[in-house]
């Protein structure tokens, strides 16, 4: 009998989990809007700060929220082998610790580096202090992204993810105080944003500390091992997300130095594309923990469910995205601007985005399969391919030497999204094939000490 693709109990289960982490997702994009927002009605010169400064910085930060990615699917497997898992906590912790302070560290270190990239004097001030003031929140950073992770291998998403939703709100309004100077304070600009940020990632930290403090047990734990775990499955995380990243970001100052309409524009897509790219990977991070689960049961059956039922609705939202994105391209382009000019650019360019969409949301979707089943560094080497050497390769190419600009650059991406679904369907065909004879070996083992005793 054929399979059916969309089954309710596993679609139920998935969105139970996902929509909590979308909520939470959605809250870390309107984090950042809301910093822009304000700033941009303080002063030009204090958005643009804020968005050179991010970008930069956010590298060294995706580095250290990519090697805590790896605590969910980490601790989901060992729930599903049936293994106590509230003993990793404090080495958790310990290890979000640590490594927020390295971050801190690099982010100081390479400050005085920032005179190279040639700014303005004062926009270089205000990129430096924004830099070293958020960097004091590396820790807390850390913390908040282990602890969501710790609670989602629990299936414990709403509370974590409704706080940075009400963070959104503290953010703007802590923002409004610092920039502006309200209640007695002074005024301090582009600082002002950095204070509120920093205020805002420990207060978040300390909240999360004190529900896990009051609801679970813990007692102190060390294991070497699980740290070599961590780094085993998170760098290659890390250096995945770093890598779309840098091509992302590549095509923004590619194309900036050809001329600031387009990096506009592309800009305003990415917002766009990012938005409706919140869905697939709120299913992508819950198919994580399910698969971690069921991989950790040697439970194929249940397996298979989750990953067909997981990546059929993420790439059925993303079709429906990508039909939106096709019929109403210049509406949804005016909600972010009114330029004439800019709409002539960014308008052609959305018909190439509307495709991207399935593709975009299968890959993530595949992504975290992979995550919960521990084979991490197949995703860093598919992104490497995919998007580093074939999309920025043949986005330069088709956007600067074929001179088709932002329509080339998107068209290139495009491509090596549909390259990477396939080297991720691949590799996974095979990696499933391999772990059904292997379940199946477990389970005749069991059965048949079961049959000797």
């Amino acid at each position: 009998m054929m399979f059916r693709i969309f089954e309710y109990k596993y679609i139920k289960e998935l969105f139970q989990l996902a929509l909590p982490i979308i909520m939470g997702n959605l809250g870390l994009i309107l984090l950042g809007a809301g910093d822009c927002f304000v700033a941009g009605r303080y002063s030009t010169e204090a958005i643009a700060s804020i968005s050179i400064a991010t970008s930069i910085n956010a590298t060294v930060m995706m580095l250290g929220i990519g090697l805590m990615f790896s605590v969910s699917p980490l601790l989901s497997n060992k729930r599903g082998a049936k293994e106590s898992t509230k003993k990793y906590f404090y080495p958790s912790i310990k290890f979000a610790v640590i490594s927020g302070l390295i971050l801190m560290l690099v982010t100081f270190a390479y400050i005085p580096l920032l005179d190279l990239i040639g700014l303005e004097r004062q926009l270089l001030y205000n990129v430096k202090i924004f830099t070293f003031i958020v960097a004091l929140s590396s820790v807390p950073a850390q913390i908040n992204v282990t602890i969501k992770e710790f609670l989602q291998s629990y299936e414990i998403v709403f509370i974590p993810n409704i706080l940075l939703i009400i963070s959104v709100f503290f953010n703007i309004f802590l923002n409004y105080i610092f920039v502006f100077g309200m209640f007695g304070l002074p005024q301090m600009g582009v600082a002002g944003i950095a204070v509120s940020t920093t205020i805002v990632r420990t207060t978040l930290s300390i909240i999360l500390l004190t529900f896990c403090l009051v609801n679970f047990k813990f007692k102190k734990y060390k294991d070497s091992e699980y740290y070599k775990q961590i780094l085993k499955i998170g760098l290659p995380i890390s250096s995945a997300i770093i890598i779309e990243f840098l091509a992302f970001n590549y095509i923004a100052v590619l194309l900036g130095k050809v001329s600031g309409i387009y990096a506009a524009a592309h800009n305003v897509i990415l917002v766009l594309s990012s938005t409706s790219f919140m869905i697939p990977m709120g299913i992508s991070n819950a198919m994580a923990v399910k698969v971690g689960v069921a991989n950790g049961a040697k439970n194929y059956e249940e397996l298979i469910k989750y990953i067909k039922n997981g990546t059929g609705v993420a790439s059925l939202f993303m079709l429906l995205a990508g039909i939106v994105f096709a019929i109403f391209p210049e509406k949804l382009a005016s909600l972010f601007t009114q330029d004439k000019e800019l709409l002539a650019v960014i308008i052609p360019v959305m018909y190439i985005v509307a495709a991207f969409q399935v593709t975009d949301g299968l890959q993530v979707s595949l992504s975290g399969i992979y995550k919960g089943l521990k084979k991490t560094k197949f995703v860093m080497l598919s992104n490497c391919i995919g998007y580093l050497i074939i999309g920025v390769t043949l986005g330069f190419y088709l956007g600067i030497v074929r001179k088709m600009y932002l329509t080339g650059c998107w068209l290139a991406i495009s491509i090596s999204s549909v390259i990477l679904c396939f080297i991720l369907m691949f590799f996974l065909i095979f990696i499933l094939k391999r772990l059904k004879k292997e379940y199946a070996g477990e389970l005749y083992k069991l059965h048949k000490g079961e049959n000797l005793l």
